[in-house]
């Protein structure tokens, strides 16, 4: 599988900091941001694969991170991470498209095999959508 690229996106900075080195050290290709402002202007410029994203934060919270990053590219992978329970804010973001929901703070390792799921998952949608563009650009060429 090749590498995948992790958006972590917490306003707590030394937990960001702590994930984001422990991920690392797991030799995940991660870049953590302090606000789902933040996380829009880095996606503006680099592409990713999944975005961790805190629930509760001041300014943008994260489920409006989570439906501007759905729009701005649908095939990203979004895993909610919240240290207040709760099933309503979880079902809110499911069906605003997040991947899966961890309660914070997540054990290291089910974190990283959520990732690792959710890569899977862009990388099968991903492979779809090319197989889908290719039949259409046969079909185009066997009809001229």
């Amino acid at each position: 599988m090749e590498k995948c690229k992790v958006l972590l996106v917490d306003d707590e900075r030394d937990f960001l900091e702590v994930l984001t080195r422990r991920l690392g050290k797991r030799e995940v290709n991660v870049v953590g941001v302090s606000s789902g402002e933040e996380a829009l202007q880095y996606l503006q410029i680099k592409p990713i694969d999944v975005a961790v994203l805190d629930v509760k934060m001041p300014g943008m919270d994260g489920l409006t991170a989570l439906r501007e990053i759905k729009k701005l590219n649908p095939l990203i992978e979004v895993i909610m991470l919240t240290g207040h329970a709760s099933l309503e804010v979880a079902l809110e973001g499911m069906r605003s498209g997040a991947f899966d929901y961890l309660m914070k703070p997540a054990e290291i390792d089910e974190l990283l095999y959520k990732i690792q799921d959710a890569h899977r998952a862009k990388t099968i949608q991903e492979e779809k959508i090319a197989r889908l563009e290719l039949q259409k650009e046969q079909q185009a060429s066997e009809e001229l």
